[in-house]
C-alpha cells in the first residue's frame, strides 16, 4: 500500500492590512463576532485532508493570535514572518521542513480569505495527486481588462478568455516549493506576488484549476461590510463595563512603573511583579467586564514565574481574552491617585503604551491623576493607587 501523503496548510498572517482600516491588523478584526483568522484556521483544521496547520504571524500579534486559536493538535507553533510575503512564506516552509517528517504537500493560504470552502481545499489537494507540482485556483474575469502605460493611456486589451484571477489555497509539492523559495531568496530584487510566481521563476509548470467567486480576499473596509452582510449581519449590542483597583506601598528604589512607563521617583514599590498599579487596575477592569475572575486568578502571586514580571503581559492577556469572546475594547479610563510622582508629563506616553498593549487607538484611553488631599496612605506618601473602568463590546444578537 502506498504511503499516505502528509498535507500541511501554511496560513500567511504576518501582514498589517492597513488598507482595511480598523484598530488591529485585518486578520484579527471581528467578522460576525469571530476574528477573521479564527475562521480561516478553522476551515483547515476541520478538513480531514489536512494533517498540519502552520501559521506565520507578526510576533507582536502573538496575544491576538493566541486568543483566536481553535483547540487542535493539528496546529503547530506559529513562526514569525519576514519583511515581505515572500519572506514570510519561506519562514513558514522552513518551520515545516524542521518537522519529522516534513509534509509531502503544502497548501499556501491567505489569512484574509476566511470563506474558503471545504470543496476548494479538497480540490487543491486532489490536483497534486497525479504528479503535478504546482496548482492554483483561479476564476475567469468578467470585466474587460486594459493594459496601460505610465500615463494611464491604454496600450493593449488582453483577451480575457485566457486570463484568470488567482486565489488561494495554492497547492505545491513541498520539496519543490521549498527549493524554489530558498533560491529566490538569494536573488536581489526578486519580489513575487504569490507562490505560483516563485515556482514559475524556478521553471516549474503551474496548473490553474477552478476557484470560487465566494473565496474573496478581505482588503478594503467595504470588503468587511460585504462580508458582514454575507453572514447575515451581527450587531454589536452587548456592552459590558468592568472596574479595577490596585494599590502598592512605596519601598526602596529609584523609579515606579505606571501604565507601562518607567517614571523616575525617590522610591520604588513593593510588589510581586513590577508593581504597575495602572496596568493592574486596567487588567482587572477588562477581566471584570467579561466576568473572568481577576488578575490574581490568572497570575497568582504565589507562582514564582510572575516574580518581577512586566505587567504589560497581564494586560495583553486580558485583552486577548476579550478578543477570544468575540469582543472589542471600547475604552479604558484610568485614574492614578498619588502625591508623587507627577503624572502629567507622562500622560501621553502612558496613553500610547496602553493603547499599543491592548490594540486600540490612543483616543480610547484616558489617564487622569489626582491626590487624596494629604489624607490616607497616599496622602502620607506611603504608596499609590489606581482605579480603572473599561468598556467591552461583545457580539450581540
Amino acid at each position: 500500500m502506498a504511503k499516505a501523503r502528509q498535507v500541511a496548510a501554511l496560513i500567511v498572517a504576518a501582514g498589517r492590512g492597513t488598507r482595511a482600516g480598523g484598530e488591529v491588523p485585518k486578520q484579527y478584526r471581528l467578522l460576525g463576532g469571530v476574528p477573521v483568522l479564527a475562521r480561516t484556521i478553522s476551515a483547515f483544521v476541520e478538513h480531514r485532508a489536512i494533517d498540519i496547520v502552520q501559521v506565520v504571524i507578526d510576533p507582536v500579534d502573538r496575544p491576538l493570535y493566541d486568543a483566536c486559536l481553535p483547540a487542535s493538535a493539528r496546529i503547530v507553533a506559529p513562526v514569525g514572518g519576514g519583511a515581505s510575503r515572500q519572506a514570510s512564506v519561506l519562514a513558514g516552509l522552513e518551520a515545516l521542513a524542521a518537522l519529522a517528517p516534513p509534509p509531502d504537500v503544502v497548501l499556501i493560504h491567505d489569512a484574509a480569505r476566511p470563506f474558503v470552502s471545504a470543496g476548494l481545499i479538497a480540490r487543491s489537494c486532489e490536483m497534486l495527486a497525479s504528479g503535478t507540482v504546482a496548482a492554483v485556483p483561479g476564476v475567469p474575469l468578467t470585466d474587460t481588462v486594459k493594459q496601460v502605460d505610465g500615463t494611464d493611456r491604454v496600450t493593449a486589451t488582453p483577451e480575457r478568455s485566457s486570463l484568470r484571477a488567482i486565489q488561494t489555497p495554492q497547492a505545491f509539492d513541498f520539496v519543490s516549493l521549498l527549493d524554489a523559495h530558498r533560491r529566490a531568496a538569494t536573488v536581489p530584487g526578486l519580489a513575487a506576488t504569490d507562490d505560483a510566481a516563485v515556482m514559475e521563476w524556478a521553471g516549474h509548470p503551474v496548473t490553474v484549476f477552478a476557484g470560487e467567486p465566494g473565496n474573496g480576499k478581505l482588503t478594503l473596509p467595504e470588503d468587511f461590510d460585504a462580508a458582514e452582510r454575507r453572514l447575515g449581519g451581527v450587531s454589536m449590542t452587548d456592552i459590558r463595563t468592568g472596574q479595577g483597583y490596585d494599590v502598592h506601598v512605596f519601598g526602596p528604589g529609584d523609579h515606579v512603573w505606571l501604565g507601562g512607563i518607567s517614571i523616575p521617583h525617590e522610591c520604588g514599590v513593593i510588589a510581586h511583579s513590577d508593581g504597575d498599579v495602572a496596568l493592574h487596575a486596567a487588567t482587572d477592569a477588562l477581566l471584570g467586564a467579561i466576568g473572568d475572575g481577576d488578575i490574581g486568578t490568572h497570575f497568582p502571586p504565589s507562582d514564582p514565574q510572575w516574580r518581577g514580571a512586566s505587567s504589560d503581559r497581564f494586560l495583553a492577556h486580558a485583552a486577548a481574552l476579550v478578543a477570544a469572546r468575540g469582543g472589542r475594547i471600547g475604552n479604558i479610563d484610568l485614574t492614578v491617585v498619588c502625591e508623587a510622582p507627577k503624572i502629567g508629563p507622562h500622560r501621553e506616553a502612558i496613553r500610547e503604551r496602553i493603547a499599543a498593549i491592548v490594540g486600540i487607538s490612543a483616543d480610547r484611553v484616558s489617564i487622569k491623576a489626582t491626590t487624596s488631599e494629604k489624607m490616607g496612605f497616599t496622602g502620607r506618601r506611603e504608596g499609590l493607587a489606581a482605579l480603572a473602568l473599561a468598556t467591552v463590546i461583545l457580539a450581540g444578537g
